[in-house]
């Protein structure tokens, strides 16, 4: 096979340089990302530990919580100690073995959040607009199915997205200008013919947002509707503020998804520092927000947490 202009025969190790053009303030970005990393092993970790240890908290709802909070931990420990070790430390290699790694996971528990919103928000649709079948439906068994299900359609998907990148011989650069390993800063170093890994790149973000947002979006306005039909003021509050907050995670998550993923493939006037800290923030903030906006708005996870501090 014969491929001009190739510098590179399958790297074994590759560098990120961090946020092209803010090289010279990434130890100062470094703090509020260490900060929100923090706060988000922290809230999440506590999250883990009411859920667990709370007996009255074994419920559905409050078992995707936790599922949520394993999700957004993974997340940020797959990119935030890297990105620190090149913003603060400056230690921008990292083999090619493990960024497809770094790719892998990030993806995939991406997939898997954007799953367990769609079972929450079944669950709200159920518990809300089917009251008396709620208990009946969401069983514990239908629990763990749909966590089966939602983390194996994230594994086939991504393996997938990850194993087509092994077709790829020769590379024009081992540098890949951003701050963590993911699909399409991979797919820009190849040298050869890309289309299939961009097609399927798409197929696979469409496939769970573009699924996930319809269902989402329909199962909360049926809410909507079921609610402003109840009688009483009293109820339809008490109705609303059960899936306030699922709606705020729901909102920030799919918000800055959108902005991250549109900029990325049609921004090409976008200063690329812009996106790259979008796509961070995109990642770095739902872990951060998450346990803050559950633990604020529903009343039995601050009951025991205030509980748990207090005792």
């Amino acid at each position: 096979m014969t491929v001009s202009n190739i510098t590179v025969f399958r790297p074994s190790v590759l560098t990120l340089i961090g946020i092209p053009g803010l090289e010279t303030v990434q130890c100062w970005i470094g703090i509020p990302f260490c900060v929100m990393y923090l706060i988000a092993m922290i809230g999440n970790s506590l999250l883990l530990l009411i859920i667990r240890s709370e007996r009255s908290l074994h419920e559905p709802m409050y078992i995707f919580v936790g599922m949520l909070g394993v999700t957004d931990i993974v997340l940020g420990t797959s990119i935030v100690p890297k990105m620190l070790g090149i913003f603060w430390f400056h230690v921008p290699d990292i083999y090619f073995d493990s960024c497809l790694l770094q790719m892998g996971l990030i993806h995939t528990f991406q997939c898997i959040e954007s799953g367990l919103l769609l079972a929450m928000a079944l669950d709200r649709y159920v518990a809300i607009c089917y009251p008396l079948r709620h208990s009946a439906i969401f069983t514990h068994r239908l629990v763990t199915q749909i966590a089966a299900v939602v983390t194996l359609r994230a594994a086939l998907l991504v393996a997938s997205l990850v194993l087509i990148k092994f077709r790829f011989q020769f590379y024009h650069t081992t540098i890949i200008s951003h701050c963590y390993c993911e699909h399409m800063a991979i797919v820009k170093m190849a040298a050869e013919n890309v289309r299939v890994n961009k097609i399927y790149g798409l197929f696979v973000a469409f496939t769970v947002a573009g699924f996930d947002l319809i269902f989402i979006t329909l199962s909360y306005i049926q809410v909507f509707i079921t609610v402003f039909h109840l009688p009483q003021k009293e109820a339809r509050l008490k109705a609303f503020n059960t899936c306030i907050a699922h709606i705020c995670v729901f909102l920030q998550l799919y918000l800055l998804a959108f902005f991250s993923f549109f900029t990325h493939r049609f921004g090409a006037h976008v200063p690329p520092y812009i996106h790259i800290l979008f796509s961070s923030l995109y990642l770095l903030v739902p872990p951060f927000l998450n346990p803050l906006v559950y633990g604020a708005k529903t009343k039995q996870i601050r009951i025991h947490l205030v509980k748990m501090l207090y005792s």
